[in-house]
C-alpha cells in the first residue's frame, strides 16, 4: 500500500514554476530514490512534500489522506526532511544536535534516550564524537549527523536530499549503507540523488527531468534503462 502518493504536483518559487505535474507513489517500507541532474526539480519536490513550499496544483496524499499543514505539523505526522548541505549547528556538540532533532517529542525523555541509542547503533562514529563540536567533524561525519538528527524525530517517512554531495566514494558507500539499514529497520525512505550508484539498493526509482518524472520502476530496472545509462554513465 502506498504511504505517499503524488498526483500532478505543481510547485515553484513565487512566479517561477519548477514542478510541472509530478506523479509518483512510494509504498510503506520502501527504499525509494528520486534521481536527476542538477536543476531537475528534485529538491523542490522534497521541500514541497515537507511543507516548505506551497502546492500550486495537484495533490499530495500521505497515508491515504490529503497532506496539508505546516512543516512542524508534518514532522509530527512522521514526515522528516534531511536537507541538502547538512545544516548542522557547528557550535553545538554532536549530542546536542541530535537532541534538537527530537524537539517534537522532547517531553518523552525515555523515547528520546531510546532514539539516541538507535542512532548510535547505526552511526557508531557519532557516539564516539558525542561531546565534540559538530563544526569540527569531517564532511562525512556531518552527513551522518544530519541523517541521525532526522532519525531523532522518529520518522515514518524520511526525505533525504543529496546525501552523497561532496563526499568521497568510500564515504558515499558508508552513508548509502546506513540509509539502507535505516530502511530495513522499518522507516520508509525517499532519497534525492544525482549519484546513480544508489539505484542498486533502491526498491523503487524515479528519474526526474525538467520538473517531470520521465522514468519509473524498480532500482535494478532503472539502472539498466538505456536512457539512464546514457545520461549518468555515458554508455
Amino acid at each position: 500500500m502506498a504511504l505517499l502518493e503524488v498526483e500532478n504536483l505543481r510547485a515553484g518559487y513565487g512566479s517561477v514554476p519548477v514542478l510541472h505535474g509530478v506523479n509518483l507513489a512510494v509504498d510503506e517500507g520502501a527504499n525509494a530514490v528520486l534521481l536527476g541532474l542538477n536543476g531537475a526539480g528534485k529538491s523542490t519536490t522534497l521541500m514541497t512534500l515537507a511543507g516548505l513550499l506551497p502546492v500550486t496544483g495537484g495533490e499530495i496524499r500521505y497515508d491515504g489522506r490529503v497532506l496539508k499543514g505546516s512543516p512542524g505539523a508534518r514532522v509530527r505526522q512522521g514526515i522528516v526532511l534531511v536537507p541538502e548541505g547538512r545544516h548542522v549547528f557547528p557550535a553545538l556538540t554532536v549530542k546536542q544536535n541530535l537532541r534538537l532533532g527530537a524537539w517534537t517529542i522532547r517531553r518523552d525523555s525515555r523515547r528520546v534516550r531510546q532514539l539516541l541509542l538507535e542512532v548510535y547503533a547505526i552511526f557508531p562514529r557519532l557516539e564516539e564524537r558525542a561531546d565534540q563540536l559538530a563544526g569540527t567533524l569531517s564532511g562525512g561525519e556531518q552527513q551522518m549527523l544530519a541523517i541521525g538528527r532526522g532519525m531523532m524525530s522518529s520518522p515514518r517517512l524520511l526525505l533525504i536530499d543529496e546525501a552523497s554531495l561532496g563526499l568521497s566514494p568510500k564515504l558515499t558507500e558508508q552513508v548509502f549503507a546506513a540509509v539502507k539499514l535505516i530502511n530495513e529497520r522499518g522507516t520508509t525512505v525517499l532519497m534525492v540523488e544525482q549519484n546513480a550508484g544508489v539505484l542498486a539498493q533502491a526498491d523503487t526509482a524515479f528519474v526526474m527531468q525538467q520538473g517531470r518524472i520521465t522514468v519509473s520502476g524498480s532500482g535494478a530496472d532503472t539502472l539498466n534503462d538505456d536512457a539512464v545509462r546514457a545520461a549518468y554513465f555515458g554508455t
